[in-house]
Parts: C-alpha cells; structure tokens; sequence
C-alpha cells in the first residue's frame, strides 16, 4: 500500500470523526456570534500573549496570567464557548494522540 494513500484516508478518516464534526460545528456557532467570537479571540490573545511571554523570558507574568484567567473565567459561563472549548480540546487531543502514534513508529531514528 502506498504511504500517500494511507495518509489521504487517514485525513479523511479525521474529517469524519465526531471530533472534527463537533469542533467544526461550535466554531460554526462562534462564526454566527460576532459578540461570542469576539470574546474567545480576546481569551486567545491573552492565552498567547502568555506564552509568548513565558518563552521570552522563561517566567510566568502574574499579570497577564491573571487577565488572561479573568477572561476565561468570564466567558466560560456561555454555554456555547464552553461547548466550543470542550470540542475544541478534544480535536486536539485526537491530533495529538495520532501524532504520537506516528512518531512511537519511528522514534528509533530519531
């Protein structure tokens, strides 16, 4: 069998899970928001602006941290973000559990 095609199913495989469906449909949601989009763009920036921060300097800023955990806190509360945030890490989780799998296979060249 050739690599490109398992990898051509893998994706599709992918864009059919319940992962991918749920995370598309709660960003579909947001899209439909521009008050709720809004928001998690603003936890977004926040969360990367910590960890940008945290890699230039190797620490945590307190303050960006605690801004950053204000908005989360905020915004959780919607029913639909916390729906999106939920799908969100579990697409996520599903990446990186068949990112793992690819690299155990070949982490004897590594």
């Amino acid at each position: 069998m050739n690599i490109y095609d398992t990898a051509n199913r893998l994706a599709s495989e992918i864009k059919t899970s319940e992962e991918y469906t749920n995370y598309k449909l709660a960003k579909e949601v947001l899209n439909l928001k521009p008050d709720l989009k809004e928001k998690v763009a603003e936890f977004e920036k926040a969360r990367y602006e910590v960890q940008i921060g945290q890699m230039e300097t190797g620490k945590l800023d307190e303050e960006k941290l605690k801004n950053m955990q204000n908005i989360y806190a905020e915004i959780i509360e919607n029913e639909e973000i916390k729906k999106y945030f939920d799908a969100e890490i579990k697409f996520n989780v599903l990446l990186a559990d068949v990112n793992k799998i690819i690299s155990d296979a070949v982490k004897d060249l590594v």
